[in-house]
């Protein structure tokens, strides 16, 4: 047993509001049972991190107390989090959540509910009437050896873990991603022997996981050791199929390889983003800043060639080049099963889906900008595309480029797509969010009006064909765009004439 200090415990105590701690305290006094503070909130705390909730551990009805601590606070809502065999309820008052849990499998004191545990730095306990007591220092209970590994950055799983959940051990790796400790030999020995059970898991839960992993700075790193245990294939088999799928010369790895490395090197660009696109930091910090910007950027990374495997083909009469054409539509197609099976978020699913359905269109235009400059067209095409994702599109491209290092790779790739970005976001900052953004100079009332159209979706293409000709300075007023509009009816009318 340890004894933890009075500074420690003011951290503890201002994690929660006087309300929540005072109700509890309430419920503590009148409960002939001990009520005890554990798991995520105790090691959180030793970490000296804020815990985003309150764990409770009871040896009596978790619903029972829940209950109560609504009726304390004068309110809140209850969420059933019990599994078929343990009895868990959540209590959500304001924007403070306290959890409560019996004593897990049977176990009738708090040692033997701690030994049942996921990992030994979740597995602390603290007094709760005692914790938040004046005067002396709190204890906790260490059965594991839980403040051992913490203090040593280890992650070690409790005996029997992964059998009474095989979740706990994609868990495991959530915890290495986030909390950046290193998963144990013999905790990733057990792995490696559970790992076929994880698909029993829920999609929910597992996408949970997985979510937590892509969150934090490390996932690169985390998804190798995942690899390397044999759990990853097993969740993301799609990326599986492009194992050994070699690449033209652009190239030095395999598909998966390459992937691997493209979400390797996105991390790194994601950690100084102005080292690789200095001239356009401010536009980039501003979509880095955006709700789950970060983690679909990196699966965009490590997803983005997903669909070669099923478009790879070899031209027998062109020297045997291998080609993977609308790969970029397959691999949409394949990642939206995937993330729709995981139970994503519609937008989530969008903006990555998005990015992956974009990400050979800055290579296309490094190619055409090496005949000359890029029009204004291109850059507006690319600009209505991506839309808010321009800034993640040219990050990823970053990343895919910087992925390949085979020898006929153009030699300075890197910086020209440094120098397309800056391109086009300058036509974009000077020519195109006028006229997105300005008034507009002829409506759909205008053209029936003035040309007698019928409304229809001929109306859509006038008037997309005049946002690009204002884009490109070919239509500056009113009068200059009913010019536009009559111009291009009649081109309409020389190459279809309508028969008689």
């Amino acid at each position: 047993m340890h004894c933890l200090a009075p500074d420690n415990l003011r951290e503890l105590r201002g994690n929660a509001s006087p309300q929540v701690v005072h109700a509890l305290l309430r419920i503590a006094d009148r409960t002939d049972a001990a009520l005890y503070l554990v798991g995520g909130t105790v090691r959180d705390w030793l970490l000296g991190r804020t815990a985003c909730d309150i764990d409770i551990a009871a040896p009596c009805s978790a619903g029972v107390l829940a209950k109560q601590l609504l009726v304390e606070l004068g309110g809140g809502t209850l969420v059933d989090l019990s599994g078929p065999e343990d009895e868990a309820v959540r209590v959500v008052w304001r924007n403070e959540s306290v959890d409560f849990a019996t004593f897990r499998a049977g176990a009738t004191i708090i040692e033997e509910d701690l030994q049942r545990r996921d990992f030994t730095v979740n597995a602390m306990a603290v007094p709760l009437a005692a914790l938040w007591s004046d005067g002396e220092p709190s204890c906790f209970l260490d059965p594991t050896g839980g403040l051992a590994d913490l203090r040593d950055g280890r992650i070690r799983h409790c005996p029997g873990a992964f059998v009474a959940d095989p979740l706990r051990m994609l868990r495991g790796y959530r915890l290495s991603a986030t909390l950046g400790f290193c998963l144990v030999d013999k905790t990733r020995e057990e792995v490696r022997k559970h790992a076929a059970r994880i698909t029993d898991s829920a999609a929910e839960r597992i996408g949970y996981e997985l979510r937590m992993i892509f969150n934090s700075p490390r996932a690169a790193l985390v998804l190798q050791a995942m690899d390397e245990d044999g759990l990853l294939a097993l969740l993301l088999p799609e990326l599986y199929q492009c194992a050994g799928v070699e690449q033209p010369e652009f190239h030095h790895l395999d598909v998966l390889g390459h992937s691997f490395l493209a979400l390797s090197t996105m991390e790194e660009i994601l950690a100084e983003p102005q080292r690789f696109y200095p001239s356009r930091i401010e536009e980039i910090s501003k979509y880095l800043q955006q709700e789950h910007a970060l983690p679909c950027l990196k699966w965009a990374a490590l997803l983005h060639d997903i669909g070669k495997s099923a478009t790879r083909d070899v031209q027998a009469g062109n020297n045997g080049r291998v080609t993977f054409y609308r790969h970029d539509e397959k691999g949409v197609q394949i990642f939206r099963e995937f993330a729709e099976g995981s139970r994503w978020s519609k937008a989530d699913i969008e903006r990555t889906g998005g990015l992956i359905a974009m990400h050979m269109h800055p290579f296309h235009l490094c190619n055409v900008s090496r005949e000359g400059k890029i029009t204004r067209r291109a850059a507006l095409n690319l600009c209505r595309r991506a839309g808010p994702d321009l800034p993640g599109l040219f990050l990823l491209a970053m990343a895919d480029s910087m992925a390949s290092l085979g020898e006929k790779k153009p030699e300075h790739m890197e910086e020209e797509l440094v120098e397309l970005f800056d391109s086009v976001q300058k036509v974009y900052d000077d020519h195109i969010q006028p006229v997105l953004f300005g008034p507009r100079l002829l409506t759909g009332k205008d053209l029936i009006k003035e040309f007698a159209l019928v409304p229809g979706p001929l109306f859509a293409t006038l008037l997309e064909e005049l946002e690009v000709a204002r884009v490109e300075g070919k239509v500056t007023d009113r009068q200059t765009a009913l010019a536009f509009v009559a111009a291009y009816l009649q081109t309409l009318t020389v190459n279809h004439p309508t028969s008689s």
